[in-house]
């Protein structure tokens, strides 16, 4: 495989479509099994667009664990590397996850896997913002959080102590980054499918 970018990689974090486990928001919008099968079809989705234009690695980062069916079909579908998420809090696991990737590339971005306004013109402006030595990239959630995240090397105090799933998050990491006086470059404002009202929208969005 040729990449566009192969000093760069893309981790994409993602939970096994267990009913009851995913989308637990949208519940009882949706049954439990529709929440699963939701996050399927974005999740599916995501890879799709993380893969088309072979812009660099990708790997899946699989949460529980490896062993799931959706993993091990993505992984063959779509050229995939699946890897072990690992650590006690989502900070704990994104920090691990940026260490082990950045110990083999020069780039790396983390992105979840609900994200259906983010393009893969997006994703390789990311890349070429790190490439122009941007020491942290970020696409900003309408919600205060952010759908991704882009280092060059590994930032602990990005992930440290932080209410992740609260409308904090974002602020927290800007006002981070200016202490620590990182060099940093936003893509624009992004939402993703977590409330009936985001999965009204990304109904709206398909039609």
């Amino acid at each position: 495989m040729t990449y566009k970018y192969p000093n760069a990689v893309l981790m994409i974090f993602c939970k096994a479509p267990i009913p009851g486990q995913v989308k637990t928001r949208l519940i009882p919008e949706l049954t439990a099994e529709q929440a699963a099968g939701l996050h399927v079809e974005l999740s599916t989705a995501t890879l799709q667009r993380a893969t088309i234009g072979n812009l660099c690695p990708v790997q899946l980062w699989c949460a529980p664990a490896l062993d799931h069916a959706f993993f091990s079909e993505s992984a063959t579908t779509y050229g995939l590397i699946l890897k072990q998420q690992q650590g006690g809090d989502l900070g704990e696991r994104m920090h691990h996850a940026f260490c082990t990737a950045l110990a083999n590339y020069s780039h790396a971005l983390l992105m979840g896997c609900d994200c259906p306004s983010l393009t893969g013109q997006d994703l390789e402006q990311a890349l070429e913002a790190l490439i122009r030595e941007n020491e942290v990239v970020l696409a900003p959630a309408e919600d205060g959080g952010y759908v991704l995240i882009g280092l060059n090397r590994p930032r602990p105090e990005l992930f440290t102590d932080m209410p992740w799933g609260t409308s904090q998050v974002l602020n927290l990491t800007r006002n981070r980054i200016e202490r620590c006086q990182f060099r940093h470059y936003e893509l624009c404002e992004q939402w993703d499918v977590d409330t009936p009202e985001d999965l009204e929208r990304y109904r709206a969005s398909r039609k």
